[in-house]
């Protein structure tokens, strides 16, 4: 059975009853799976006075309490991951593995939160007279909006549920409305957890008209955001004018360094399995490959012949390594970087068509002979599409990496400590993985500079965008 579909607000699970209902459609099969309720405006409000609420008595909850929540959640995120994960599959179109280890990696993302949120510290500063005592406290700013994405439904809600609980804020959250299973699951546990009414609430609608209202009203005080860099400029300048806080994890266009020096096997094959990870869906995906050129053609080579042998299909399959893209908008998206690459002189070399039959299917596709100034090398493609392109040296290449707005994440392969050193200082980028894949675990940052975003999950900075600092001097 596919999740039930609801709003929740203030502890309540709220179906139709007249509302405007959206349909859930699985990309694989494009078959009806449920409808989804969007919310009123009388909708929205309920759900931010319910946190409005919450929040006089959640601040001063005890962080034990909260950390036992949490640990809950963690648990029963284990033990419905399966269940949760096929759903997403549903509704989202990953491999089912994928699906399911989402899940389970987000139980440690619970787990850190609970632990974190039992070490959030003031402290003492010594004062100039003895007679007086300077305290610095740390506090919770409030009832708080956030707005998460349909690539990673489960892991991007969880991160900002957990972040504003554990902090002592309330949250009303609204998730994505193609893909919405997963943050329905998440509710459930947070209530079976015995998380207080209020604290938590869910909500679905026209993007612009949620975030509009949510943003705009005196009620809430912290904005967390994670999507494409246009729709975060405007949220992020909506929510300067009424002077609240924010956090964004927007779009990158990851440049992928590849040096003579590197196991070219490995990385060939290593790049090649993580772009096709969830169709390319992925904001942290490799998207610029940037090859020495003594040896560009043995690391083309081997990256073409990985994603040709790429098992494409639905995610509920046995052996799909790669399934559909999201939903049906995505193919000509995809299909426009193709004809201007082609346009511009460009040599596809497997895939760049879409896949015949039902479903949104677009297979890896590999691209060469492009200029820096082709739409592949400056747009984030957001698919299973790869640019590859040689370079000369380490200073060239470095330019060519840094010239895009965007540094989100970043990905070399070298032997050289020295290379190694001297790129990830010179790399204009919130996270650079060097000869593996390690960014967005719990417990580091993770984050993008430019355009890429503003300000950090996960990591001892997770709680930072929650808190608000108070100094409180007496004699």
């Amino acid at each position: 059975m596919y999740q039930n579909l609801s709003l929740y607000i203030n502890g309540e699970f709220i179906s139709g009853d007249g509302r405007k209902m959206q349909d859930v459609i699985n990309p694989a099969t494009q078959e009806l799976l449920g409808q989804l309720p969007h919310a009123s405006e009388a909708d929205l409000e309920h759900a931010l006075k319910s946190a409005q609420k919450a929040f006089e008595t959640w601040k001063h909850s005890s962080p034990m309490d909260r950390s036992a929540i949490l640990r809950r959640v963690a648990q029963l995120t284990r033990d419905r991951a399966q269940e949760i994960g096929r759903n997403m599959t549903l509704d989202q179109g990953k491999p089912l593995a994928e699906a399911v280890g989402e899940v389970v990696g987000c139980a440690d993302h619970c787990d850190w939160h609970a632990e974190e949120c039992r070490r959030i510290y003031g402290r003492v500063v010594l004062p100039r007279a003895s007679n007086v005592r300077q305290l610095v406290l740390k506090e919770p700013i409030g009832v708080c909006v956030a707005f998460t994405p349909w690539n990673f439904p489960y892991n991007q809600a969880i991160r900002k549920i957990a972040a504003a609980i554990g902090a002592g804020c309330t949250l009303v959250l609204k998730g994505p409305e193609d893909a919405p299973s997963a943050v329905m699951a998440i509710a459930q546990m947070f209530q079976d957890a015995g998380l207080p009414p209020g604290v938590l609430n869910i909500v679905w609608g026209e993007p612009a008209k949620v975030s509009d209202y949510l943003i705009k009203s005196p009620i809430s005080r912290k904005v967390s955001f994670t999507g494409s860099v246009p729709v975060g400029k405007l949220l992020a300048g909506l929510a300067g004018a009424h002077m609240k806080r924010v956090t964004m994890e927007l779009g990158g266009h990851s440049p992928v360094l590849v040096f003579e020096d590197a196991d070219i096997d490995r990385a060939a094959t290593m790049l090649a399995n993580f772009k096709i990870r969830n169709a390319g869906q992925v904001c942290v995906s490799p998207t610029r490959f940037y090859i020495q050129k003594s040896v560009y053609d043995k690391f083309l080579a081997k990256f073409t012949d990985v994603l040709k042998n790429i098992k494409i299909g639905n995610g509920l399959d046995a052996g799909v390594q790669m399934g559909p893209l999201a939903h049906e908008r995505r193919i000509p998206a995809l299909s426009r970087f193709v004809d201007d690459a082609r346009k511009r002189g460009g040599e596809v070399v497997i895939g760049g068509e879409p896949i015949d039959g039902k479903g949104f299917f677009f297979p890896p596709t590999v691209i060469t002979g492009l200029k820096d100034d082709a739409m592949l090398m400056t747009e984030e493609p957001f698919g299973p599409i790869a640019p590859v392109v040689p370079f000369n040296d380490i200073d060239e290449v470095l330019v060519r990496a840094n010239s895009l707005p965007f540094g989100l994440s970043s990905y070399v392969f070298t032997n050289s400590l020295q290379t190694a050193t001297k790129v990830s200082n010179a790399l204009e980028s919130g996270m650079v993985n060097i000869n593996h894949f390690g960014s967005a675990l719990p417990e580091t940052p993770f984050g993008g500079v430019k355009d890429s975003g503003i300000g950090s999950e996960g990591g001892a900075e997770t709680f930072d965008a929650y808190l608000v600092t108070k100094f409180v001097t007496h004699v």
